[in-house]
């Protein structure tokens, strides 16, 4: 009894107790909204904290189906004409990551850029 509960206050103390995730980490960050027009992204270059999971909302306001495509983030979602659609991506280390839209690769195209929370 006594080992397992001095494991517990070690693995708290650490981080890794159930349900410490997100406790060093600070408040989910708010989530952030991409819009498609005339197969272009707005904003062009979306800033998140690093470190931490970040919710994306991607509004289609073209008339076609494009793709939030990024090798460096590794995610790849389909967005229908007018729809809309929402995923996480992080988190990520410090840093730009590369996205385009791959129907409209020579237009559609921004970073994420994960910057360090300041103190």
């Amino acid at each position: 009894m006594q080992l397992r509960f001095s494991a517990c206050v070690l693995l708290a103390g650490l981080g890794l107790a159930p349900g410490a995730e997100g406790a060093v980490a600070g408040p989910e960050p708010a989530p952030q909204t991409l819009v498609l027009r005339d197969h272009r992204f707005a904003p062009a270059t979306l800033t998140v904290p690093a470190g931490q999971k970040v919710q994306v909302l991607l509004v289609n306001q073209d008339g076609a189906t494009d793709e939030f495509d990024s090798r460096d983030l590794g995610v790849e979602e389909l967005v229908t004409p007018h729809g809309q659609v929402s995923f996480s991506i992080g988190p990520l280390k410090p840093g730009t990551y590369a996205f385009m839209g791959e129907f409209h690769p020579d237009t559609a195209h921004g970073h994420v850029v994960a910057v360090e929370a300041r103190p």
